[in-house]
């Protein structure tokens, strides 16, 4: 949801991940985009009955609710690389263990990663504190910035378009558990990887100083 009008919060933080989407690649300072999202496991409970010649596969629509976990998806603006983690949780602390995976397995030769994500309470530093002992903390911030976008602005995460394309076509059906969750998730990831492209993010904050012209805050010459 975009607001009705000028709102200089919300420009502010709209032009500073466009910003960060323009940056040419750079091993020392990669650009990741993140985001996350809950995930239903469904049991069903008659076994469904396969395709056969001349009938499609059938399937009862009663199903039983399991459990509720989390989606973290990890993109590279540039680079055609996904990559899902599937939590029992979405706590500050998987937050923080996903930043350290990021920084210390994905990217452990970068001087800095920036990390662009949305606005929930969780995706702070305050979340390292959390999770590890304060030197660790600071040795993983030390490597991070963050950059968030604006809320009500969560469209401006290119990693949305992923977690989209995931939900299509990875969660359009039931899967009952963790354990095959995860299973089919790293056989997406791996097919993704292979045969798509990097998203093409088009819009600039040239584009939005007229497109979005209303939101910009009218100041004195």
């Amino acid at each position: 949801m975009i607001p009705p009008d000028e709102d200089a919060d919300f420009v502010a933080a709209m032009e500073q991940v466009l910003e960060v989407y323009q940056r040419p690649e750079d091993p020392a300072g990669p650009v990741v985009a993140m985001d996350e999202r809950p995930v239903q496991l469904h049991k069903d409970l008659r076994p469904p009955l396969p395709a056969k010649p001349g009938r499609i596969a059938r399937r009862d629509y009663e199903y039983k609710r399991i459990d509720v976990v989390s989606a973290f998806l990890f993109t590279i603006p540039l680079q055609a690389w996904r990559r899902v983690s599937i939590r029992e949780r979405r706590t500050a602390i998987d937050w923080a263990e996903e930043v350290k995976y990021l920084l210390d397995a994905v990217y452990p030769e970068a001087q800095r990663v920036t990390l662009v994500c949305d606005n929930l309470n969780t995706h702070k530093i305050a979340s390292l504190y959390k999770a590890f002992a304060a030197e660790e903390a600071l040795r993983l911030s030390s490597r991070l910035e963050l950059v968030h976008t604006p809320k009500h602005g969560s469209w401006l995460n290119i990693t949305e378009i992923e977690l989209s394309v995931f939900s299509r076509q990875c969660l359009n059906r039931r899967i009952p558990d963790l354990q095959t969750l995860r299973s089919e998730a790293e056989a997406w990831q791996a097919h993704r990887n292979q045969t798509a492209n990097r998203v093409d993010w088009q819009f600039t904050a040239e584009d939005a100083r007229i497109k979005l012209k209303r939101l910009y805050p009218q100041t004195q010459s």
